[in-house]
């Protein structure tokens, strides 16, 4: 499998968003507009806007947000009202993408294979996941793009097939970067942090919230150096890479939502993550 380096702005992901718009529209859609991708879009101030018949958020002067599932092949309709009446509406089909396999071997087996007196831990710790993931709140941090959090190799891609320690699990829903344990893991955005705890798969978890539904998750943590409710800035230190949870060894699992639908932050990256020397 392909393995980048992220180190800096020579060799960063830069993103060149997709406009996709109907001229006689007064709204547009911009994104990468595949499975997986983070949809931003803008509408004249004051104007309602649904997906699929469901109110979507949308900020004073008429921007929104929703994301494409990584197996999605139906189209998503876009409604927008304008606030004099009348509106538009608009299909967006995302583009498809071939995900491979990779077989991960060497994993902690009691993680592959979870002994009966931990599944209720681990039921409990989803569900605490799940229902961080359902909210709704006003913010835009998400409107800035999103820096790198880490520097390191990518290890692990977005939407792969996952055989560990031979066993076939569900899919790979985020982008891993290998790097030394005690490497900084910086907030990519600006936002508030939903969930910051000790988990028996996920290791060392947060969740930051950055608005309308768009979160971002950074899993198998050394070290946490935030707390639920705590406002972060882009650049800060959260935490520091290590092993934690079902992990072979040091690396930083990054992972992106929409709600529940699950995204790779990889598309939604604009910028390097500052050096953090």
């Amino acid at each position: 499998m392909p393995r980048r380096m992220f180190v800096g702005a020579a060799l960063s992901v830069v993103v060149q968003p997709v406009l996709a718009q109907d001229r006689s529209a007064r709204f547009s859609v911009i994104g990468a507009m595949e499975q997986g991708s983070l949809a931003l879009g803008s509408a004249p101030p004051g104007s309602l806007a649904a997906l699929d018949g469901r109110p979507l958020r949308i900020t004073p002067d008429g921007r929104f947000v929703f994301g494409f599932a990584p197996d999605q092949t139906r189209a998503s309709l876009v409604t927008v009202r304008y606030p004099e009446g009348g509106g538009d509406s608009r299909s967006f089909t995302p583009t498809p993408r071939h995900y491979e396999v990779q077989r991960v071997n060497g994993l902690p087996q009691n993680t592959v294979t979870p002994p009966p007196e931990v599944t209720a831990r681990i039921e409990r710790e989803a569900e605490i996941i799940y229902l961080a993931r359902l909210s709704d709140s006003r913010g835009e941090d998400f409107l800035s793009g999103f820096d790198w959090p880490a520097r390191g190799v990518e290890s692990g891609v977005f939407g792969s097939r996952r055989i560990d320690n031979g066993l076939p699990m569900s899919p790979h829903y985020g982008v891993d970067m290998a790097a030394p344990a005690g490497t900084a893991i910086r907030a990519p955005a600006d936002g508030v942090i939903s969930v910051c705890d000790d988990f028996y798969l996920d290791g060392g978890f947060t969740l930051i919230d950055h608005g309308q539904g768009v979160s971002t998750s950074y899993l198998h943590q050394s070290r946490r150096f935030v707390k639920p409710g705590e406002a972060v800035k882009r650049g800060q230190r959260i935490g520091l890479i290590g092993a934690t949870g079902r992990a072979t060894g040091p690396h930083l699992h990054w992972a992106m939502n929409w709600f529940q639908v699950k995204l790779d932050p990889s598309c939604s990256t604009r910028r390097p993550s500052p050096d953090p020397r």
